[in-house]
């Protein structure tokens, strides 16, 4: 189930902004154009010389069977993501430093109040050689929303009051907020946001989007193939074909990349990366930060409720040990907060080491000292199940007894959320901003440590209605030194998301975290 997450520092002056700037950002008027594709993508090796155009790159990812669809508001895994952002493309998307950068969007403006937002569209086309106008924002939008439909990008929508908002013109929308918004560029970047040609419902027989390949053939679980959309707002891309094909098992993702069977191995674990690593077979690309790795604590309920108990577990942790016994030492450490490196991210905090002195002192202070616990994981995700037991040997050094309890890998998401009281968790890149409102306000649909504050839902409320950047950082940083206090989340590291290559594969983003913009980017990818 993919996420998003990676560093992001706005610019301090409005205005508009210029490609040349190499900046990014959400507030007044501001206008990018798309990068050019005549040069490699930054993560391009120095060595990887000019691009080539030609031939088919086949890359392999972990599918959904037969239930796969080409609907880009459908999408819940890394392979629907990259599909999705093969053929459409949204208005903004999240660059490295998870800032929303402009996609087909050219520029958005806010009112003083921040509650609405004039957004202006590049001149791009769909396959079909019709315009992207207003109209077919406006509709996809309204179509993500629908209350009788399930949709990934409805809940990042909500701020947004799609019956008042309106197009002002062909490239032109108005959006209205329903309370002030200073991210609302966020939004438009958010996952499964993608703009679709009005009116349309059937994508499985005949994607018709404006990303910069066109469908050819789509067999659900099976094998997706595109090819080269020659005029593509952001340049050709210069592969002629793409194909997606399906391997489950990472074993089996590998060996045909071994085999040569494919030329792209998405979501490899690290102690695969560390066996292939420089032997010259295969090449192992490392996107840094793009996974938070975390146990979650229930704030709401035994033990979890006494922030002392909270606090003596972060004390627990030895998270160098977490971070080379579960993840192969793939990661670095975390310090109890999302969004390490990310914009807003409270760098000024002490990192936290192991105390099991302390622990001990706080767990005898909140009457806890021979506390039990059940730890719930399951294999669901690389690492857990080894961070779990790793984590109970720690334990037991403040006499803590921790029990693992191992979940099904088809139902772990939903059951941890609810339930339990300790679980292991993770999170991909988002911004630090989406990570507070999806996880950490009352209202939140997916709190998984049920932190519910009505005083730091005020704070949140105060940042978003902030317009200036950095008394809104200040805000953020206040919430963000509450959490490394008193949260729920346990953040022991960050760990890399691994993907694997043919040596002839030039032009891979090396810097971009999953769910990120120039993740999956094949439109700037080559064969060498």
């Amino acid at each position: 189930m993919p996420h998003a997450s990676d560093p992001h520092h706005l610019p301090h002056r409005r205005g508009v902004l210029t490609a040349a700037t190499g900046l990014a950002a959400g507030l007044g008027a501001l206008a990018l154009t798309g990068c050019s594709s005549g040069s490699p993508g930054p993560g391009g090796a120095k060595d990887d010389g000019p691009p080539r155009r030609g031939g088919r790159l086949r890359a392999a990812f972990a599918g959904g069977g037969a239930s796969e669809s080409l609907d880009p508001h459908l999408g819940n895994l890394f392979a629907d993501a990259a599909r999705a952002k093969a053929l459409f493309d949204k208005l903004a998307d999240y660059g490295a430093d998870l800032t929303a950068r402009p996609r087909l969007a050219s520029a958005w403006e806010p009112n003083a109040g921040l509650d609405r937002w004039k957004v202006t569209l590049r001149k791009a086309t769909f396959h079909n050689g019709k315009p992207v106008t207003a109209e077919d924002v406006l509709y996809s939008y309204r179509r993500i929303a629908d209350p009788g439909r399930a949709f990934r990008a409805k809940a990042s929508l909500e701020p947004i009051d799609l019956k008042a908002s309106r197009a002002v013109g062909k490239r032109t929308v108005e959006f209205v907020l329903k309370r002030p918004t200073a991210e609302f560029p966020n939004v438009l970047a958010a996952f499964g946001a993608y703009i679709v040609p009005d009116g349309a419902e059937e994508f499985d027989r005949g994607a018709v989007g404006s990303g910069p390949f066109r469908l050819v053939s789509f067999a659900p679980g099976r094998s997706t193939v595109l090819r080269r959309h020659a005029d593509y707002w952001d340049g050709a891309p210069y592969l002629d074909e793409l194909e997606f094909t399906v391997a489950n098992e990472e074993a089996a993702r590998v060996n045909a990349l071994i085999g040569g069977q494919v030329e792209y191995a998405h979501e490899l674990n690290p102690t695969t990366a560390r066996a292939h690593q420089g032997k010259g077979q295969i090449e192992i690309v490392r996107l840094r930060n793009s996974a938070m790795q975390a146990f979650a604590m229930k704030t709401d309920r035994p033990p979890f409720d006494d922030k002392r108990v909270r606090e003596a577990f972060f004390l627990i942790a030895d998270r160098e040990e977490l971070i080379k016994g579960a993840l192969s030492g793939a990661g670095e450490v975390g310090n109890d907060l999302f969004g390490k490196g990310y914009a807003y991210y409270a760098t000024g905090l002490p990192q936290r080491t192991q105390d099991l002195d302390r622990a001990r002192s706080l767990l005898r202070r909140a009457g806890a000292d021979r506390l039990k616990v059940t730890l719930d994981t399951s294999a669901v995700a690389a690492g857990f199940t080894e961070a779990a037991g790793i984590f109970r040997d720690q334990a037991a050094k403040a006499g803590v007894t921790v029990t693992v309890r191992t979940g099904s890998k088809d139902s772990y998401w939903n059951d941890i959320l609810d339930s339990g009281t300790l679980c292991c968790y993770r999170s991909g890149a988002m911004p630090i901003e989406s990570h507070f409102s999806q996880r950490l306000l009352t209202d939140s649909t997916t709190n998984a440590t049920a932190w519910r504050h009505k005083d730091f839902d005020a704070l949140y409320r105060q940042a978003q209605s902030t317009r200036d950047e950095r008394d809104r950082a200040a805000v953020y940083a206040r919430m963000q030194r509450r959490l490394h206090a008193e949260g729920g989340f346990l953040v022991w590291g960050f760990a890399d998301w691994i993907i694997g290559t043919a040596r002839t594969v030039r032009g891979v983003e090396r810097t971009a975290p999953a769910n990120t913009l120039d993740w999956a980017r094949f439109d700037k990818v080559w064969l060498a």
